[in-house]
């Protein structure tokens, strides 16, 4: 029983490493694949959308009605550097990021 025990052992391990024909080659082909479907519906899209908002940021100027993402409506009464100053009220103006403009509204 002991010699059956201790062939059966490594017959299995040589089993395990044993890959079928192109077996890592399909792994690889299959990791590959796997990574072009995430590029297609996940960063792709995500760049594309990021490039279209930097190019609303640099469109805005004053006069221009937006939505922050903090949900505040405004109009821009000035454009700085790296922020808008915002009329939200009548006599009520703030600064904000230029990256917290979520939309521009018509």
């Amino acid at each position: 029983m002991q010699t059956t025990d201790v062939q059966l052992i490594p017959q299995s391990f040589a089993q395990t490493a044993q890959t079928g024909p192109g077996g890592f080659d399909m792994q690889i082909i299959i990791m590959v694949l796997i990574f072009v479907a995430f590029w297609f519906l996940l960063i792709a899209p995500q760049r594309k959308k990021q490039k279209q908002h930097a190019k609303m940021l640099q469109a805005l100027e004053k006069g221009a009605k937006v939505k922050t993402a903090g949900g505040l409506f405004g109009t821009i009464t000035g454009v700085k550097d790296d922020r808008f100053v915002l009329r939200i009220a009548e006599n009520v103006k703030i600064e904000i990021s230029k990256d917290s403009v979520a939309e521009k509204l018509d």
